[in-house]
């Protein structure tokens, strides 16, 4: 997975549709989530679309599986994880990842009901790596 000051990176040089573009070829690049995983435990309330989120790894390498059934959450989702993935639980859960997702301005950037459901992405993820890093 690419990180996202990669992704930032190549996000400022697109306009419109490539962005949208890009939203979805990251989308493509996470790592499948098997079909038994997405369960309404894992599923991310007050998306428009369904997301699911599963917390692997350990307290000192969390580790995420995501997917949603549409292409551009999809590709949020993406952008979410990247900002977390493979850091010590302790550091995403005092993490601010809407902060580390402002270089896309995403509000700006897509419908509301696209992003609608960013904050409870970010507070799903938050809140599995406190569990994780409490033991």
């Amino acid at each position: 997975m690419r990180t996202l000051s990669d992704i930032a990176e190549e996000y400022t040089f697109l306009e419109g549709d490539e962005r949208y573009r890009l939203l979805i070829e990251l989308g493509r690049e996470l790592e499948a989530m098997p079909a038994a995983l997405k369960t309404d435990a894992t599923l991310v309330r007050g998306c428009s679309a369904q997301v699911w989120v599963y917390p692997t790894g350990e307290a000192d390498q969390l580790h995420f599986l995501a997917d949603s059934n549409a292409a551009i959450t999809k590709g949020i989702v993406a952008l979410v994880i990247a900002a977390v993935q493979d850091k010590p639980a302790d550091e995403v859960a005092a993490m601010d990842v809407a902060a580390a997702l402002d270089p896309f301005d995403l509000k700006n950037q897509l419908s509301s009901n696209r992003t609608q459901g960013v904050p409870n992405m970010i507070a799903l993820v938050k809140e599995h790596a406190a569990r994780i890093a409490a033991g």
